[in-house]
């Protein structure tokens, strides 16, 4: 094997690498942005809960029934604490772009506005409750 082909070879596995270890990248920040930013519907926080403890501990249903109200009421705090600190977020980020604005030009004032009601049109787009199919026991309304 001449050193041309060796040095094509370690360039084509190293290419091959990479594209690999970009597309985990990828793939691992948009779930990861899709589970953290993205609208659960009403319930979703319980039904994965009830989901990984029935498949992880393999319970009975007799036992399912017995613990799906203490799923419920944690799913439901725990739907709570994201909303409010999604509120949190939201008002810290408002907060600091007041405090920024003084110290912008007029152009720079005007793309923070900007930045701000495509930041305001994105939530608003997300706070839209996700549709749920008949199919799915927790089609209830809200």
């Amino acid at each position: 094997m001449n050193s041309a082909l060796k040095w094509k070879l370690i360039a084509g596995f190293l290419l091959v690498f990479l594209a690999g270890g970009a597309t985990g990248v990828f793939v691992s920040a948009a779930t990861a942005h899709r589970f953290l930013l993205g609208a659960h519907r009403h319930g979703y926080a319980a039904q994965a809960m009830k989901n990984r403890l029935q498949w992880q501990l393999r319970l009975t249903d007799e036992q399912m029934a017995k613990i799906s109200p203490i799923i419920e009421k944690t799913g439901a705090q725990l739907e709570e604490i994201r909303g409010e600190t999604g509120r949190r977020v939201r008002e810290t980020i408002a907060e600091a772009h007041r405090e920024i604005a003084p110290v912008l030009t007029p152009e720079q004032q005007q793309r923070l506005q900007q930045m701000e009601e495509r930041r305001r049109r994105w939530f608003q787009h997300r706070q839209r409750p996700a549709p749920v199919s008949p199919a799915t026991p927790e089609a209830s309304p809200h």
